[in-house]
């Protein structure tokens, strides 16, 4: 007869890669920047000034992105180059789940507005956020893969706003109404590389000991 634990060898598997990599803190945590995003967004009276909500759609997505950055982390690079399955899939499953789950919270905490800062500038943010998390992630390591994202959306979010021209579209991506196109582009193309990047190579390894 088999061992119990030898029935379930996916299972048991998964389990460890969760606990490995934080995933119900960090499931927790998006699920707090969602609520409290709803609660801000309440707050403030963005039904005579949409751009109430500017500072809002920026520090939300960030705070998310963050968030899923700490969770790239591996404990042991050696474990996952020898185990029985690739780490490429799971590293794709596991960027996309907790980017969806934040998609999907942070959407419903800005009803409204499609047209100004509601639900589709959070995603949009929230797709480029995680981008340059995830390819920071790669480069210098999850630890410090926030800096990079809240250095540039801090920045943008205090130069960017109100600023005219089709530049500012682009390089201010993350302060503009919900349908621009160039926007949306810039941020899904900083989700797709970013990812692929971390996909592909994996998080820069750091000390077990950090």
């Amino acid at each position: 007869m088999r061992p119990r634990t030898a029935a379930y060898p996916s299972t048991y598997g998964l389990v460890l890669y969760c606990r490995s990599r934080a995933l119900p803190l960090t499931v927790a945590t998006l699920l707090g920047t969602a609520l409290l995003a709803a609660v801000c967004a309440h707050q403030l009276n963005a039904s005579t000034d949409p751009f109430q909500r500017v500072p809002l759609v920026v520090l939300a997505p960030m705070l998310a992105a963050v968030a899923i950055g700490t969770s790239l982390r591996q404990r042991s690079a050696e474990l996952d180059r020898t185990a029985a399955r690739p780490a490429r899939p799971r590293r794709l499953a596991h960027l996309l789940a907790l980017t969806t789950l934040a998609a999907g919270t942070l959407a419903l905490a800005a009803p409204g507005h499609t047209r100004e800062f509601g639900a589709p500038a959070m995603v949009r943010n929230l797709a480029g956020a995680v981008g340059i998390t995830a390819a920071a992630a790669t480069v210098i390591g999850p630890r410090l893969s926030w800096l990079p994202t809240v250095a540039y959306l801090g920045a943008v979010s205090l130069a960017g706003d109100g600023v005219p021209g089709r530049a500012a579209t682009i390089w201010a991506w993350p302060v503009q109404p919900g349908p621009q196109p160039a926007a949306w582009a810039v941020a899904a193309g900083a989700f797709i590389v970013g990812g692929a990047l971390y996909v592909l190579r994996g998080p820069w390894p750091e000390s077990p000991h950090d």
